[in-house]
């Protein structure tokens, strides 16, 4: 079974992590969006929380499962901690093409809005996050 993963930062095609975690592995990226509120963080990376704004990113597919380990290590999540002890949660999110057509469920790692805010975060209207920019 593939691996499906919706991402919206430094996992992006194009962005720093891409290379390292994705480039090799990916058999398949679309641009895509889920809902939910993207922010920046000082940190230099995005957080997207739950809400009803268009979350832009891509869709990665992967032929092997075992890739999420690394992408949970990267993402500072582990299922066996507890939310408050994870920088971010892995979630199955829904996620559409970019003219709406729903392509399915996809792992995708969210932030509590507290934390966010507690870091910081500045609301990406646009719904793009990009290393450009900031």
């Amino acid at each position: 079974m593939r691996l499906k993963v919706f991402v919206y930062g430094t996992l992006k095609p194009g962005e720093c992590n891409y290379q390292s975690y994705c480039a090799d592995k990916v058999v398949e990226a679309k641009k895509a969006y889920t809902w939910g509120e993207l922010y920046h963080l000082p940190l230099g990376y995005p957080a997207l929380t739950q809400g009803n704004r268009k979350a832009i990113g891509f869709l990665l597919t992967f032929a092997d499962e075992g890739v999420l380990e690394r992408l949970d290590e990267l993402e500072d999540y582990h299922p066996q901690r507890s939310p408050q002890e994870n920088e971010y949660e892995r979630h199955k999110l829904l996620v559409y093409d970019l003219s709406g057509e729903p392509l399915g469920e996809a792992w995708g790692y969210l932030m509590a809005l507290e934390k966010v805010r507690q870091l910081g975060g500045v609301l990406v209207p646009s719904g793009w996050w990009t290393t450009i920019g900031y």
